[in-house]
């Protein structure tokens, strides 16, 4: 059974422009009864599946993936903006709803024998997490599935990993 986090999800109207209703973390973060059992969620979700690493997607995403790959006794990997990764990095660029963005991860941070789960904060559009996947293609490490604390129902995130059959689960819908 799912955690009943959405009490702990802020809704902030209007930011950060009009129209745009944010859905804020940090009290999910501050309350520590809430954040132990999100994690303790998905670490039992991901126990028996052979997952290898844990990536998370810059910043936010950081958060709850390294808790879990704590919680699993796994390693992390981190997919940055660009250039706040040193050494070799492959890169992918995505779209947004106003300009372009990328996610870039070190060339030797999976390889072809890790089982993956990618971990970010909200799925909206897609754009982030697709990136993400392409470069974890590129490693030719296995998918297992894309994790998102918050999923926004009213925008094309959940259509477009579906259209590009990639599992996801998620904690909570709006």
């Amino acid at each position: 059974m799912k955690p009943p986090i959405v009490k702990h999800i802020r809704a902030i109207p209007n930011y950060p422009k009009a129209g745009i209703t944010f859905r804020d973390i940090t009290p999910l973060l501050a309350n520590g009864e809430a954040f132990q059992q999100t994690i303790t969620h998905l670490a039992e979700r991901y126990a028996d599946d052979g997952i290898t690493k844990v990536v998370g997607i810059e910043a936010r995403g950081f958060i709850f993936a390294t808790a879990l790959a704590y919680a699993l006794g796994i390693g992390f990997v981190p997919l940055r903006k660009p250039g706040k990764l040193p050494g070799k990095t492959n890169k992918k660029s995505y779209q947004l709803e106003y300009g372009e963005d990328a996610l870039e991860m070190h060339v030797d941070a999976l390889s072809a024998t890790d089982k993956v789960v990618i971990i970010d904060d909200l799925l909206a559009t897609g754009g982030t997490v697709l990136a993400g996947v392409e470069l974890i293609k590129q490693a030719k490490a296995d998918l297992h599935e894309c994790a998102f604390i918050i999923t926004l129902d009213d925008l094309p995130g959940v259509q477009r990993l579906n259209d590009a059959a990639i599992p996801y689960y998620t904690l909570c819908e709006f």
